[in-house]
């Protein structure tokens, strides 16, 4: 489980970022709209599966690279972590640097499996 501080921490910025749930990006991605899924989890977590069309950017890393990858700050970005909690806090430092179109996904890859949706490798 998640220690207090961390979980105080995410709750603190949850309000000040977008969310939606992974039936809705599910329903983005087979509509292929135009976005960019970003995976914030560590590099051992990626490889042991990912959302399809998913881009890896561990959170100690997308506040850096981000900019390279992503220069238009009003491009549309969705991102996601294991349970949605480390999605929140990339969220709010992406739009502390000028991005305006960055969602969390509530529930991560967690909730995405839950929902019988399928990872790849």
């Amino acid at each position: 489980m998640h220690n207090i501080d961390f979980l105080q921490l995410v709750e603190e910025y949850r309000p000040l970022v977008k969310e939606t749930d992974v039936s809705t990006v599910k329903a983005r991605l087979d509509a292929n709209e135009n976005f960019t899924l970003i995976d914030v989890r560590e590099d051992h977590e990626w490889v042991q599966g990912h959302i399809p069309n998913a881009t890896h950017m561990a959170r100690g890393i997308i506040e850096r690279d981000i900019e390279k990858s992503i220069p238009d700050k009003s491009a549309p970005i969705i991102l996601y972590c294991g349970g949605g909690f480390r999605s929140v806090l990339s969220a709010y430092n992406l739009q502390k640097m000028g991005y305006t179109n960055v969602i969390s996904m509530d529930g991560g890859i967690k909730d995405w499996l839950n929902h019988g949706f399928r990872l790849e490798i």
